[in-house]
């Protein structure tokens, strides 16, 4: 063999020799990486000791004048299974689907046993939705069992749902509109910011090409009521939200594409409109103002639910998305979820609060989340939940000491008469 050739195959053989080794070295290390993340992988000593969560009721029908009558279409709306303002049957399986998942993530969280009958409490308002989703939820979540599920007389003014109508604060309508006005810069300066999505809705209604509008909505104002107890918003904010939730209730409703917005609107175009929708709470919920009231009662009741002594290690506070921006606006979190717009709060949505303990420290911690189903989850049933943790504003971190979170709380709450 020419010194060449030899040359050629002794540093080929070489350079096989040392590839292997690296292979080999290669997967030692990878053998070795996993092994020391799954050695460096701690127990958890956080354990879940009470949980409460603040909950929007299901997918219902359209209230009575959701969509103002004066409202233009080029086409007649669609007709609902069930009569205004009530749970649908999709709306109430959507429920049990849910309550189903939030029993397994709170059982892997170790704060209940996955089956049998949990130390779980139900507290819903007073209207039928609601009552008849506080059912819904705890078919879902323990089937088989009874739970106890509270509420006032069908009607009758909870403090906790509704703290205005209850008068259950020392509510002042004046002093609320000037502090809602001076955060949101004035309610013509709310419409001129939501333009783009009133011009959508106008395509998607179809009444063009009239070009006023779709729905006659006058100048925007905010006004208190002549009793001084609560305030009253008119102008395109006030006529178009509700009719934007109503376009997404179709959609999560699992009605054909061919009647959600007559066909006009696809799910990013929903999530686009309900800024609309959303934009009524930057008015009624989110104003520090209005926070402070809207949640005085509610958030006493969280409060209490996650004292160690409380009575039940679950509650499900069962209201509407007016009671879960506010307790997030007392909160200081923004509730961002996919497939929605930001504050949007789809049926179901829920604010998860937990206290938590350390067994190292002995420490209690506070954990809030946002807990939703998207748009396409509700619209087919699935069970896919999206958890979403939030940083309280004060607190810094996800979890947050539960005497600052007390204390951080009870100072962005009214007192309650």
């Amino acid at each position: 063999m020419q010194p060449r050739a030899r040359a050629s195959r002794m540093l080929a053989a070489s350079m096989k020799h040392w590839v292997q080794r690296g292979i080999r070295l290669l997967i030692w290390i990878a053998a070795m990486s996993s092994g020391a993340t799954a050695m460096a992988t701690p127990r958890t000593d956080l354990i879940v000791e009470r949980a409460v969560l603040v909950m929007r009721h299901g997918i219902r029908a359209p209230l009575d004048g959701e969509v103002p009558r004066d409202t233009r279409t080029d086409k007649p709306w669609v007709s609902w299974p069930v009569a205004q303002s009530a749970i649908t049957p999709h709306g109430e399986r959507a429920l049990e689907i849910v309550a189903a998942a939030d029993r397994q993530m709170l059982a892997a969280r170790g704060l209940l046993p996955r089956t049998g009958c949990p130390d779980a409490y139900i507290h819903t308002n007073s209207s039928i939705r609601t009552i008849a989703s506080g059912h819904a939820y705890a078919r879902g979540f323990a089937p088989g069992c009874t739970i106890a599920i509270a509420h006032r007389p069908i009607g009758e003014a909870d403090p906790v749902f509704e703290p205005l109508r209850a008068r259950a604060t020392d509510f002042d309508a004046k002093e609320a509109v000037t502090a809602i006005n001076r955060e949101t810069g004035g309610m013509a300066h709310l419409v001129e910011r939501h333009g783009a999505a009133l011009a959508e809705l106008d395509r998607v209604l179809g009444c063009t090409p009239r070009g006023t509008g779709c729905v006659p909505a006058g100048d925007p104002a905010l006004t208190a009521s002549a009793d001084g107890r609560d305030i009253t918003l008119s102008g395109a904010i006030r006529a178009t939200s509700g009719i934007a939730q109503v376009l997404l209730l179709e959609y999560v409703e699992g009605m054909p594409l061919a009647n959600v917005g007559w066909g006009r609107v696809d799910s990013d175009g929903l999530r686009r409109l309900g800024a609309l929708h959303a934009a009524l709470f930057a008015v009624y919920t989110k104003p520090s103002y209005m926070a402070a009231h809207q949640s005085a009662a509610l958030g006493r009741e969280v409060l209490d639910a996650l004292d160690a002594g409380a009575p039940h290690r679950f509650e499900i506070v069962m209201g509407h998305d007016t009671n879960v921006t506010a307790l997030a606006a007392a909160l200081g979190v923004e509730l961002d979820a996919p497939g929605y717009a930001i504050n949007d709060v789809p049926p179901g949505g829920a604010l998860l609060l937990e206290r938590i303990r350390d067994q190292r420290s002995g420490r209690s911690f506070a954990r809030v989340s946002y807990r939703t189903q998207s748009p396409d989850a509700l619209r087919h049933l699935s069970p896919a939940v999206s958890v979403t943790p939030l940083k309280v504003t004060g607190c810094g971190k996800i979890l947050c000491p539960i005497e600052k979170f007390e204390r951080l709380l009870k100072s962005r709450i009214s007192g309650v008469e």
